[in-house]
């Protein structure tokens, strides 16, 4: 069977049996679609960065690139084993990675707690591997951070989060949470794609409980 038409995993795979990708990086357009900024670094001094993983790249990365802050956005793959892997290499489960949007902004104008806000209450993060009717671990719930210093405030907001959720009589929370290894931009169609398809598909919903 071909690797890239196996049923979606709904486990992570372990090192030895994931896809062994490429050395060479995707080549991408570097401009964002939506505002014309370098998705690439360096990025201006004093802004931030931090990783989501939501559920399809598409509607998620639509999420955030419009907030009064945001420096750029780009989607790409995160949180696994294959180096610079595709599109398809990842659907099937296989990489160990999860569709991703990466986050540059400004703390002075857009706070950490804001954006874990958009996070939390923008999709559902009880569901595992799993986004509504997307399914496999390329889909799963994860917090990517590049700096220690938001560790505490990013378990904190989980925490807080999770109390409401079951308040409500909904499931603990599954995302992952964890510094950020390597991210991998997604191919180039996959950028901004609501932007450039605005009838396209968006399976992102949240689960209607507020985040304080």
């Amino acid at each position: 069977m071909n690797e890239y038409f196996r049923r979606p995993s709904i486990e992570m795979p372990k090192l030895e049996d994931a896809l062994p990708g490429r050395e060479e990086s995707i080549s991408i357009e570097p401009s964002h679609y939506v505002n014309g900024r370098s998705m690439f670094a360096p990025y201006p001094a004093g802004t931030a960065q931090i990783v989501f993983g939501m559920g399809c790249f598409w509607g998620a990365e639509r999420a955030f690139w419009s907030l009064e802050g945001a420096y750029v956005t780009s989607v790409g793959y995160a949180g696994g084993f294959t180096p610079n892997p595709s599109y398809e290499e990842t659907c099937t489960g296989m990489t160990g990675h999860t569709e991703v949007v990466h986050v540059v902004y400004d703390p002075s104008v857009l706070s950490l707690n804001a954006l874990l806000k958009v996070f939390w209450e923008r999709h559902d993060p009880t569901q595992g591997m799993r986004q509504g009717n997307d399914l496999g671990s390329q889909y799963r719930s994860a917090i990517f951070y590049l700096s220690e210093d938001d560790r505490d405030l990013i378990i904190h907001s989980r925490d807080r989060y999770e109390q409401a959720l079951l308040g409500k009589g909904l499931n603990s929370i599954t995302t992952e949470i964890k510094r950020l290894d390597t991210y991998y931009y997604a191919e180039s169609y996959h950028q901004q794609y609501l932007a450039k398809n605005p009838n396209g598909y968006c399976g992102l919903g949240g689960t209607g409980v507020s985040c304080a």
